[in-house]
């Protein structure tokens, strides 16, 4: 009996330490975390990162349906 307690007891535990990861915002593509990283650096009297270049356009995919 105490095992199955202590089994359950770490399954919550696991579930609830996973459950708080991450941020409740949308991600952020690569390219758009460089322009926010050029302003705050700009905004601080940083040096400025490099431009960093647009991505190429997205092509659909068969599959994307299903994802």
């Amino acid at each position: 009996m105490t095992a199955r307690r202590t089994i359950t007891l770490l399954a919550l535990g696991l579930a609830l330490g996973l459950a708080a990861c991450g941020r409740k915002a949308p991600l952020d593509s690569p390219y758009e975390a460089a322009i926010d990283a050029r302003k705050e650096a700009r905004k601080n009297d940083q040096p400025v990162p490099p431009e960093p270049q647009k991505p190429v356009e997205d092509r659909p995919f068969i599959l994307d349906g299903l994802l």
